[in-house]
């Protein structure tokens, strides 16, 4: 069984918590850094997985907890900014991964694992996937002193997630009709287990060392198809009308206005793009992997709600 001590950062969101919890079933110690140590408690039920409170953007306090690290893992993320510049996207996904790229290479950490989207790349159309593509550069940068692999999953779901439950929760408060942006966007949802599992077997694997891996599920939809789906679980008759570009623009304008901004014009623009990989499936190929679907996991925790 492998062993070693995994330092994550964002280990205490959506993917975090499945990965340290894959970590600590596979033998490592995973020290997950945290800006909320008491919201964030239930993570350390796993063996081995303890929390340390701290600022991850503070390179001190990086340098302090690197210190003797085998691996760290990157997963800080956030789908959208308190303002409208792209600022905090740029802050959070392109500077801090340079920081830590840093800070990996002065105390000698060997292993890096980066979070990335499917899709970043710098002249993709929003801020969320032009600066995930800066952070995917940075993490890179510290090879070959540090070996770094990143991931570019497509959306990803599972009980916890903020794809399918948001959509769930707007289709329980839409009165039979629910105007859709952007419905033929293309997307490949990725279970968060497979993502997990990647991550963690990624670590020892030579192979995939310097590597950029698209991670994607068995099936492509439409966004339409998957809003349809998510109300058929729900036993909700609700009729999807579909937008146009211009009518999608708008409802993104006024909804990034709305408290939690469900949907705001970088949305928009990401959603412009297809989300979708081609040709190999790199988690069947690379990690032998068998990708569940959407339909495998979904009813589990959606059907009901």
């Amino acid at each position: 069984m492998p062993t070693g001590t995994v330092c994550l950062l964002g280990g205490t969101g959506f993917v975090g918590h499945a990965i340290a919890a894959r970590l600590s079933a596979s033998g490592y110690d995973a020290r997950v850094l945290t800006r909320a140590f008491a919201r964030n408690r239930d993570i350390t039920v796993s063996p081995g997985v303890v929390l340390i409170e701290g600022d991850v953007h503070d390179p001190a306090f990086l340098q302090k907890q690197f210190k003797g690290i085998d691996v760290v893992i990157n997963l800080v993320g956030i789908l959208n900014e308190h303002g409208h510049s792209g600022a905090g996207f740029e802050y959070v996904h392109a500077e801090l991964p340079a920081k830590v790229t840093t800070v990996c290479r002065h105390v000698g950490v060997p292993r890096l694992l980066h979070m990335s989207a499917l899709g970043a790349e710098k002249q993709a159309p929003s801020f969320y996937l032009r600066s995930k593509a800066r952070g995917e550069d940075a993490a890179h940068a510290a090879a070959p002193d540090v070996r770094v692999t990143s991931f570019r999953p497509s959306v990803i779901f599972g009980p916890r997630d903020d794809f399918t439950n948001r959509f769930t929760e707007l289709l329980r408060v839409v009165p039979g009709v629910f105007p859709l942006a952007c419905p033929d966007s293309r997307l490949q949802p990725v279970y968060v287990e497979d993502v997990a599992r990647a991550f963690v077997d990624a670590i020892g694997k030579t192979a995939t060392y310097g590597q950029r891996y698209d991670l994607c599920g068995p099936k492509v939809y439409h966004l339409r198809d998957l809003v349809n789906y998510f109300a058929a679980l729900q036993n909700r008759r609700v009729r999807v009308i579909g937008l146009n570009d211009t009518l999608s623009r708008l409802q993104a304008t006024i909804l990034e206005y709305v408290p939690g901004k469900p949907f705001s014009v970088d949305n928009y623009r990401s959603l412009s793009r297809d989300n979708v990989c081609g040709g190999v499936n790199n988690l069947r190929a690379v990690f032998g992997i068998e990708p569940a679907s959407l339909e495998q996991i979904a009813p589990g925790y959606l059907t009901g709600l």
